[in-house]
């Protein structure tokens, strides 16, 4: 892989990049190599050190001096701690001089440098990403893979081994662990290495197994570390590695490793009488073990040394509960398994399936990295939809086995908001957040076709009035909140992108009755006056209510009747999609005709500060929130073209900054000082309330992605390249982490808003239902970009009016491929792995955009 990538130095101490499938927790990968943010248990955990865990190197050349070094650059960052570095961290270990990183997620390159390591060393780790394939792109797993070459004269006998130790079980008990933790060697079927587990019973919170393993025959292991309170494990570990690059296993622990001394106290004096097993349950509980590959390699040559880092933590409470942070609302009901579990009982076995089928997976995750990264595309465009894919799979999201019984049987997707460093942020996929995100629907359909069904068939109630967090989805009662207008209308636009992705007629008729009601409702209780405009109090996603009559709301309502039309005219409810259509058109014109100034859409409200967190004459960077959507969902323009160019230019113009040092907000603060960044809301005609809305001096960068794409989608190129270069220098790995846009938690939701940047500048429109693949780029040709259907996905490569589409993934079914307006061939059948060349007609043909 090339490295397009910025590079990041190994100073860049925020920069964690996420290694870990969807809904199975992750392990990052620091900018000096490190380990770091285990995540691994159901819940965040950012800063997490799971004791004794790193890679080695041991470098023995040929009438030459063996080096001995941890494989990670020297360490940065705070040497003050209360008691300097604890032992765990291993930090007086001598490590490599430096290290830079390059991430294309999901893959990470880190290059090492030293002076005096004989050979040079780089690493390569990633978990498989299957577009399509929640399940392949599912995995609890990540390789590590070290590439070893000797640039010297004479062989070099090199040595990479990892040690690890578990991370179950932790708890308040002796050492911080609940439970005997076990480590064995195990060989089986090709696959050897540390298999670790914990004596817990298998439906506990806290039980969970980890292994590191390798295929490559030539190993050597130390299977468990000497165990006591000291850290003799360590010293005699790094002894028998800096001896000659060999491990050999250490005797079973005795009475003579218990504490002594200060910390006596920390375990129990043992009987006579025990067992050997009675006895090591008094000894401390921590296992650590380490596995090496051993390999010569001659001089010129290079050496790959590949590992599996695998775990299963297969039970989560069965509610919106943490580990550590409980909800008091919330009672704890139990536990329910990851859906993860059923497909890979433990870690082993999880292990054994990504060695088994690693150069399919492999070749599919590189296939994918080079469709998004390796186009045309502006780099910061590329980086932005796919470094926030890393949110997909975070600990934001998860994926269960289903609980209620109107769902029937399979895995569904939930959410938080986002993750606070210990515990989820704003529980119950809520609907106003996540309808910015678009990653999940293009990239993994089946998921958001599952969150469908949760807030459609389980908390949508007879009236139409839809919960905006979900708590059916653990099976238990649906709670007290009412709907949110942006939420609601935004479910019920998801749901017509879902239909028109997958084309899934029985998934469109299972939700429609609801749906229904859901759009009736804003009928009727949020146009109070029947005018066709929305008006009143309505919750939106700044956590308040709006008053009177503004465009985040009346710009949904518009975007979700037009959908609506679409879809009862296909299940052939026709009386109901014209008066839809027609209350469309209405609310667009009101819209038009009421809140336009001149300059832009706002909000009209006879007084200001009559309610609290109004914004009235302010510039709203959400204001065309209902055309981003319209335009996602190929429903074209709903206002006037030039007004929308001309809203959007007063959006950079004025919420747009380029340096915050004079920017004053008491309110949350995520860019300071000399960086720049795009205001929710600013007032340049005056008129801003004594306390406007909440959040309005903030900025989000689910928001900033929404206006750049919708910028892009209005021939505003220049506009949205500044919004997404100023959005994405603050997160340069320095101050701020590449992998982790944060809003109300790490990983947030609205940061997936940045997939709709891919479809903004490829012009990219599918419409499963008439089987029309559709293309638009934006930029100098030939323009090549990656590109997702329901049933297939690969690259476009466009010149002229000759258009080519290759195939990485899936079948590709059509009937008509649309380029600019003109029909490019007729039907087509095009499997993985295949490509089909066309040349575009000069007679238009209407693109789904205009389908009625």
């Amino acid at each position: 892989m090339s490295r397009r990538a910025r590079g990041i130095p190994h100073t860049a101490e925020r920069a964690a990049f996420p290694l870990g499938g969807v809904g199975t927790g992750n392990v990052s990968l620091g900018a000096r190599g490190e380990l770091r943010d285990w995540e691994l248990e159901n819940l965040p955990d950012k800063g997490r050190v799971n004791p004794y865990s790193f890679f080695a190197i041991h470098a023995a050349p040929e009438g030459g001096t063996a080096v001995t070094r941890v494989l990670e650059a020297q360490i940065t960052g705070r040497r003050d701690g209360d008691a300097g570095y604890p032992f765990e961290r291993q930090a007086g270990l001598p490590r490599l001089r430096g290290a830079t990183m390059h991430g294309e997620y999901p893959v990470v390159d880190i290059d090492f440098h030293d002076d005096t390591l004989p050979v040079e060393v780089s690493l390569r780790a990633f978990t498989p990403l299957v577009p399509l394939d929640p399940d392949a792109s599912g995995i609890p797993a990540a390789v590590l893979r070290y590439r070893v070459t000797n640039p010297g004269p004479t062989r070099a006998r090199v040595t990479v081994v990892g040690s690890m130790s578990h991370t179950a079980g932790r708890g308040d008990g002796p050492f911080g662990m609940r439970a005997q933790q076990t480590v064995r060697w195990r060989d089986e079927s090709g696959v050897r290495g540390l298999d670790f587990g914990i004596r817990l019973p298998e439906d506990d919170l806290g039980y969970g197994t980890l292994s590191l393993t390798t295929t490559d025959s030539s190993t050597t292991a130390k299977p468990q570390w000497v165990t006591g309170f000291w850290p003799d494990g360590p010293r005699l570990f790094w002894n028998d590695l800096t001896a000659d690059g060999l491990l050999e296993p250490e005797p079973r622990p005795t009475l003579e490793d218990r504490p002594r001394g200060l910390f006596a106290d920390s375990a129990p004096e043992p009987d006579s009488a025990m067992t050997e097993e009675e006895l090591l349950d008094t000894l401390p509980r921590l296992r650590t073990g380490s596995l090496g590959i051993v390999h010569e390699v001659a001089p010129g040559e290079s050496r790959d040394f590949e590992f599996v880092l695998a775990w299963s933590f297969p039970n989560r409470h069965r509610s919106w509960r943490g580990h550590i942070v409980a909800d008091a609302r919330v009672p704890d009901e139990g536990v329910m398994r990851n859906h993860y579990a059923g497909l890979w009982p433990d870690a082993w076995a999880a292990a054994s399936h990504l060695h088994r089928e690693l150069p399919a997976l492999e070749a599919t995750t590189l296939a994918f990295v080079e469709a998004l990264y390796g186009g045309t595309l502006d780099p910061v465009i590329a980086d932005a939809v796919g470094a926030n894919i890393a949110a997909v799979r975070s600990t934001t999201a998860f994926v269960v086995d289903s609980p209620n019984p109107e769902l029937g049987a399979g895995p569904v997707f939930a959410a938080w908001e986002g993750s606070f460093d210990h515990g989820g942020s704003c529980e119950g996929t809520c609907t106003h957040v996540w309808s910015y995100a678009q990653t999940v629907a293009w990239l993994f359909p089946s998921l958001e076709r599952s969150a469908r069904r949760v807030e459609f068939l389980l908390e949508t109630d007879a009236e139409g009035a839809q919960k905006f967090r979900s708590n059916r989805v653990f099976g238990g009662e649906s709670w007290f909140m009412g709907p949110a207008v942006d939420g609601q209308l935004g479910t019920f636009l998801r749901l017509h992108r879902e239909w028109r992705f997958s084309g899934d007629d029985d998934f469109l008729r299972e939700s429609w009755p609801a749906a229904v009601r859901t759009l009736e409702h804003a009928i009727r209780e949020w146009d109070r006056d029947g005018d066709g405009l929305l008006d009143g109090e309505l919750h939106n996603t700044y956590d308040i209510e709006f008053h009177g009559i503004d465009p985040l709301a009346n710009g949904m309502f518009a975007a979700a009747l037009r959908a609506g039309a679409r879809m009862a005219a296909h299940l052939g409810e026709t009386d109901r999609a014209a008066d839809w259509l027609d209350r469309a058109d209405r609310a667009a014109r009101g819209m038009d005709e009421v809140l336009w100034n001149g300059q832009y859409y706002r909000q009209v409200i006879g007084d200001v500060d009559a309610h609290r967190y109004q914004y009235g004459d302010g510039v709203l960077s959400d204001q065309l929130l209902g055309q981003f959507h319209a335009w996602i969902n190929g429903l074209g323009d709903l206002l006037p073209r030039e007004r929308v160019r001309r809203a959007l230019g007063a959006i950079v113009t004025h919420n747009h900054r380029s340096d915050l040092t004079a920017h004053e907000s008491t309110q949350r603060v995520y860019a300071l000082n000399d960086e720049g960044g795009l205001l929710l809301a600013s007032w340049p005609l005056g008129g801003r309330p004594a306390i406007p809305f909440v959040y309005s001096d903030e900025v989000w960068t689910g928001v900033e992605h929404q206006v750049a794409a919708s910028l892009a989608y209005a021939g505003l190129v220049d506009e949205a390249l500044e919004v997404e270069r100023t959005l994405r220098a603050r997160y340069d790995g320095t101050t701020r982490n590449p992998w982790n846009e944060i809003e109300c938690g790490n990983h947030y939701a609205r940061s997936l808003a940045s997939w709709g940047l891919l479809l903004a500048f490829t012009g990219a429109q599918w419409d499963a239902p008439t089987r029309t693949l559709a293309f638009d780029p934006i930029g100098d040709e030939p323009f090549r970009a990656a590109f997702t259907t329901g049933q297939a996905w690969g690259r476009v490569d466009i010149s002229g009016d000759d258009i080519v589409l290759h195939v990485d993934g899936g079948r590709l079914d059509l009937d008509r491929l649309v380029l600019r307006g003109c029909t490019a061939s007729g039907p087509l059948i095009v499997a993985a792995g295949d490509s089909v060349a066309c040349a575009a007609t000069p007679i238009p043909d209407p693109s789904p955009q205009e389908m009625p």
